[in-house]
């Protein structure tokens, strides 16, 4: 479905003789994508109509099983076009955080999250089977959806093993590339491109360990607290060492800007290489040496499963998915939230100490494989269908 000609309407969410614009989980002021829990129930109605469309158009009623991921209106769409073809949900855990915000009193503004709350709980208990990337995620389902953990299945998000393998690069040449003759970070209010660096700015960079990151500009990455504890590592380590940021789609951040947290403390080997797609990422992988993480409420974390197949080890927050797919000592660092002092120590000891990033980052490979490649991932879903349709038709 495109939202094209919704983006282009004063009101996204009710565009003349178009599809609206899908709501988001997240509050973010001046988005296009509204939150779902401020929605009345006419623009419910209209995200339901507009799936319902979509969904006859394509067959649905004639599917053997309906694999939805989120939920949102397009459960009710399928409820409506498709009502006997069984239903597999998938949650990615923002629906999860948007239900937590709502059972400790709604922000200001939702003044629907209750209706959206007992929609969501509906179409969860419509679901023969619900899919949920983590463990952690299970008694969180059971409190905030009423399911039993019997009806929900384990089944993270995977990497394509052919994409994400690390690559024998030119590290001098990609990083003059991306920071220097195409730049794309960026200052907050202004263009792509306006942060600019030297070559001989990037010999952290060529001659050094490179710590990566890759992250949007939002107030739960931590991107602020990241640059102060590579700060404080930078100053107690003997290992030139450089941190780079790939994310931050132009116009988009919450709290400090990046930028503004690096003049601020004054850090130098800080780069802003802009919002990249998600196809260049595993080139930026593999002239890094070290991920960094300090999302505090990642509901799972692709990236770091990226990183590790890359052969990078990973340091990240010990809580959600982070907490279950780094093993700490073995395939990366753990850290607990919001610790600058934790997170600078974890950086410095992965800065400073080559055999152990080397020992770490080929069992994070091992273990990136074996559990989240795409392969391995694919037949258990279609186990995971199978058995929904069999259950339905018994």
């Amino acid at each position: 479905m495109s939202f094209d000609e919704a983006l282009a309407s004063p009101d996204p969410l009710d565009p003349p003789g178009a599809a609206p614009m899908h709501p988001s989980y997240e509050d973010r002021p001046d988005a296009p994508d509204r939150v779902f829990a401020a929605l009345d129930d006419d623009a419910y109605e209209r995200q339901v109509t507009a799936w319902a469309r979509a969904l006859a158009a394509v067959g649905a009623a004639d599917a053997d099983a309906l694999h939805l991921h989120h939920l949102t209106p397009i459960h009710e769409a399928a409820s409506r076009v498709a009502p006997n073809v069984p239903i597999i949900g998938h949650l990615h855990g923002t629906e999860l955080l948007m239900l937590e915000e709502i059972a400790g009193g709604p922000p200001p503004g939702w003044t629907h999250a209750e209706s959206w709350a007992e929609r969501m709980r509906d179409w969860a208990r419509r679901c023969e089977r619900l899919i949920v990337l983590s463990p952690s995620q299970i008694p969180r389902v059971e409190r905030l959806l009423g399911l039993d953990a019997d009806r929900l299945v384990v089944l993270p998000n995977g990497f394509d093993p052919g994409a994400f393998v690390r690559r024998d690069l030119d590290r001098a040449a990609l990083w003059r590339h991306a920071l220097v003759e195409e730049p794309r970070g960026w200052l907050a209010g202004q263009h792509a491109g306006s942060v600019r660096y030297r070559a001989e700015d990037l010999s952290p960079l060529v001659d050094g360990v490179v710590v990566l990151t890759v992250s949007r500009f939002t107030a739960v990455k931590r991107l602020p607290l990241l640059i102060e504890a590579f700060a404080q590592a930078r100053d107690r380590s003997q290992t030139p060492a450089g941190l780079v940021i790939v994310g931050g789609h132009p116009g988009e951040w919450e709290g400090e800007h990046p930028a503004g947290t690096i003049a601020r403390l004054g850090v130098r080997d800080v780069f802003l290489a802009g919002w990249h797609d998600h196809n260049e990422v595993a080139a930026f992988l593999s002239v890094a040496d070290v991920f960094a993480l300090a999302s505090v409420r990642e509901q799972f974390g692709l990236v770091l499963v990226e990183a590790m197949a890359c052969e990078i080890p990973p340091v990240a927050v010990d809580r959600f998915g982070p907490g279950e797919i780094v093993t700490h000592g073995e395939t990366g660092w753990l850290v607990e939230p919001d610790d600058a002092g934790g997170l600078a120590a974890a950086l410095l000891e992965s800065i400073d100490d080559p055999l152990e990033r080397t020992r770490r980052g080929a069992r994070g490979h091992a273990v990136a494989v074996e559990r989240y490649g795409w392969p391995e991932l694919a037949r258990r879903l279609v186990d995971v269908l199978d058995a929904a349709v069999g259950d339905t038709r018994a």
